[in-house]
């Protein structure tokens, strides 16, 4: 392609407007350098120059920028009359110091009026500000010697020190006072130090001895009235004492650890009656070991009769013929407001006895423990005796010292870290005794318990004013389904007592026998009808 058929594609292509142009060659032309821009001084009005300006006849500045100025002298101007005269040197004062260094002064104030100074005393400058004083040299030392104080015997020692510097037997100025302790100061002074010791060793034992007999006397007696002091049969010691021995504590121990509780003699084949909850740890385990612990220190190892978990009772045999056997009373007597007193090992401390009353009869309570040892339904009696861990098993007393019930359980509260659950205080459970001992007999005589059995499991119900057991499951072709109860129904009375919580439906249908038939009345599944119906107990 020609040279101009080359431009004129140029020319018509979309960069045509950027293409070199016609005649030029090689690179491109340098563009000049551009040069930087002034800007103009700002307009000065006539009122900024008349006032910040030069004045009309002035010159250039004066020196010159980078023009070396030469020194001139600064003369001080005169001292006024009346400085000079105030703080000047006196008319006889020579060149220098007024007075010389060594010129002594004396004082021109009134004389001390310190008692503590005597007025013929040598006079020190440092405490006496009425003694004479003079003006001496620096602290240095001049011959290896301090300067003295007297500037005439400074310039005396000086001069002394000077010219004898090279002698080794230079003797010290006369002024200069030193210490020089021979053998007689030595002897008086150990004298002086035993009759010091002599005098206060003396002092001392003097002292002593008439002190520790002030303090001391061997034949003073202090005074003891025989006040003679009555206990009936029927107070809390006498109740103690006869129902005490007949309480032991129970020591379970298996190979990973041990639990403390309590128990009751109820007869003298060594039968003990105890909570299940207390011995369970040792069923089934290898190693373990049931000891029991009498009032009167004497141990002796326990074997299991029997256990009834649903009751929370069980049975233990010891071999002693040593027993006090406790009188077993009726809990059907008992009222609320009687009272009574725990017997117990509570923390392991072996019969500790507690008084309270009767807070409550026939109080359902359902028992249950983390490990499983402890499910059951109680009828119980409540106290507000104290009733702690290792309580448990021991005897509940009333007045006339009969056991009344067997402490078991105490009220749980949210009064721990996080919402944990521990013991309150004033609130504890008991067996009832009648109860116990039936289930005690059962044990003994078979080694197990038989209790009724409702065959459904719930809950509470509050509707309103309306409170009733609420049952969430029915067992297939148990008691309660038999009765024709269905899963939702609300029970609110069984055998002649008004329900107020399904625990107490257990608890009723528990204190039954296999066979016994109770009434229920029940409200059904949203309907507002009461019905009764007859449950046979499984």
């Amino acid at each position: 392609m020609s040279e101009d058929e080359g431009r004129h594609a140029a020319d018509s292509s979309p960069d045509g407007a950027f293409a070199r142009p016609d005649g030029v060659d090689g690179g491109f032309e340098p563009q000049p350098r551009s040069q930087p821009y002034v800007p103009p001084p700002p307009t000065v009005s006539p009122a900024e120059q008349a006032v910040f300006g030069r004045p009309p006849d002035a010159g250039a500045f004066a020196p010159g920028l980078g023009e070396r100025i030469p020194p001139r002298p600064t003369h001080n101007p005169p001292v006024p009359k009346i400085f000079a005269d105030s703080f000047g040197a006196g008319p006889d004062a020579r060149e220098g110091f007024a007075p010389l260094p060594g010129t002594r002064l004396h004082p021109s104030g009134p004389p001390t009026e310190s008692p503590w100074w005597k007025s013929d005393a040598v006079r020190d400058p440092w405490r006496d500000p009425t003694s004479p004083f003079w003006l001496g040299r620096g602290a240095i030392f001049t011959g290896g010697a301090p300067a003295q104080v007297d500037p005439d015997q400074d310039a005396e020692v000086s001069d002394d020190l000077l010219d004898e510097s090279d002698d080794e037997d230079l003797e010290p100025p006369d002024n200069v006072r030193r210490l020089r302790f021979g053998l007689p100061a030595f002897l008086i002074t150990l004298l002086l130090a035993l009759v010091a010791g002599a005098i206060g060793g003396g002092a001392g034992w003097f002292l002593t001895k008439n002190v520790d007999a002030a303090l001391h006397r061997p034949d003073v007696s202090i005074a003891k009235v025989k006040t003679p002091v009555t206990r009936s049969a029927t107070s809390v010691a006498g109740i103690a004492k006869r129902v005490g021995p007949a309480v032991v504590s129970i020591l379970v121990k298996t190979p990973n650890q041990f639990a403390i509780g309590s128990g009751v003699v109820i007869d003298k084949d060594g039968d003990i009656l105890t909570n299940n909850h207390v011995i369970a740890g040792a069923v089934g385990t290898t190693g373990a070991s049931i000891v029991v612990t009498f009032s009167d220190e004497a141990t002796a190892k326990a074997k299991i009769v029997g256990q009834d978990p649903t009751s929370d009772l069980a049975v233990i045999k010891v071999t002693n013929e040593q027993l006090t056997v406790a009188q077993l009373g009726d809990s059907d007597g008992v009222a609320v407001g009687d009272p009574v007193i725990a017997i117990g090992s509570p923390l392991g401390l072996q019969g500790t006895v507690t008084a309270g009353i009767v807070s409550a009869l026939n109080r359902p309570q359902h028992v249950f423990s983390d490990d499983g040892s402890s499910d059951a339904y109680l009828n119980a009696i409540q106290t507000d005796a104290p009733i702690n861990p290792g309580n448990s098993g021991g005897a509940l007393v009333n007045s006339s010292g009969a056991v009344i019930g067997i402490n078991s359980a105490a009220a749980l509260g949210n009064t721990g870290p996080g919402g944990a659950q521990s013991a309150t205080t004033g609130i504890g459970f008991a067996i009832p005794i009648n109860y116990a001992r039936d289930i005690a007999l059962q044990l003994i005589h078979t080694g197990k318990a038989l209790h009724g059995s409702f065959g459904a499991q719930g809950k509470t119900a509050v509707s309103g004013v309306e409170v009733g057991g609420y049952i969430v499951q029915i067992s297939p072709g148990g008691a309660a389904a038999k009765a024709g109860l269905n899963t939702g129904d609300v029970i609110v009375a069984a055998d002649g007592h008004v329900i107020h919580s399904f625990d107490q439906m257990i608890v009723i249908a528990q204190l039954h026998k296999p066979g016994d038939r109770i009434s229920v009345t029940y409200y059904r599944k949203n309907s507002a009808t009461k019905t009764t119906t007859t449950v046979t107990l499984d």
